[in-house]
């Protein structure tokens, strides 16, 4: 078995727009943060294998396990990219909230919007037949939907940061899609997913980048009671 399975090119290739984003952007302690908040994720991948897909990797732990390497990585990178990828394109930068906004009525609903996507995604995945991706998408698309009525502050970053993580998602897509054209028919369970693929991107991966981008992009704001400032 080949050590550079398909799978960890996809998550290595995110891994290196990562590493430019980072050099490039000054909120470097942002990406750190929510990186390494965002990588435990990937033990939620026995979810996901073989329910939503069946990816190779390494030692062939996803098949024997659920378990793999690769959705650490993964995590890893697109936990950073989407909380910063706001602030590359909109030049923004944070300022503590003060004492008398951090009490505004609408934050006693501050843990409760923060754990939104948990309340959400465990009675879908314990008692719907839903596909596991569904699941976890609408979670973060409720999440998203109750930080913008938390922090009202952050709406034109969520919404921004879902169609810019998007936007670059599928083109990432579109280019491993180029290096291996089969992979998608291979790998993902698509007889139980919608079917649709747009430029051969299997529509639910659009649905998560999107909701995944509304989520994560204002989660360190929301967390750290920072606002965003436009930068001069």
């Amino acid at each position: 078995m080949a050590i550079f399975n398909e799978w960890l090119i996809f998550s290595l290739i995110l891994f290196v727009i990562w590493i430019i984003i980072f050099i490039f952007n000054k909120s470097k302690k942002e990406m750190l943060i929510v990186s390494a908040l965002t990588m435990p994720f990937g033990l939620t991948e026995p979810l996901f294998v073989p329910a939503y897909w069946s990816p190779p990797s390494l030692f062939n732990l996803a098949a024997n396990t659920g378990f793999d390497i690769e959705s650490l990585i993964f995590s890893f990178a697109i936990g950073g990219i989407g909380s910063v990828i706001y602030e590359v394109i909109f030049k923004s930068s944070h300022k503590k909230m003060n004492s008398k906004e951090k009490h505004h009525q609408r934050h006693k609903y501050h843990l409760l919007s923060l754990f939104s996507p948990v309340i959400v995604f465990l009675p879908l995945f314990l008692f719907t037949k839903l596909n596991p991706i569904y699941s976890a998408s609408l979670a973060m698309f409720i999440g998203g939907i109750a930080a913008m009525f938390c922090r009202p502050d952050l709406k034109k970053k969520i919404v921004y940061g879902g169609t810019l993580f998007l936007v670059l998602y599928f083109l990432f897509f579109i280019f491993f899609n180029n290096l291996y054209p089969y992979a998608v028919e291979r790998f993902w369970n698509l007889s139980v997913l919608s079917g649709i693929l747009i430029l051969k991107v299997p529509l639910e991966e659009l649905i998560f980048a999107f909701t995944f981008g509304m989520m994560w992009s204002s989660i360190y704001e929301h967390i750290k009671w920072y606002k965003l400032i436009k930068d001069e």
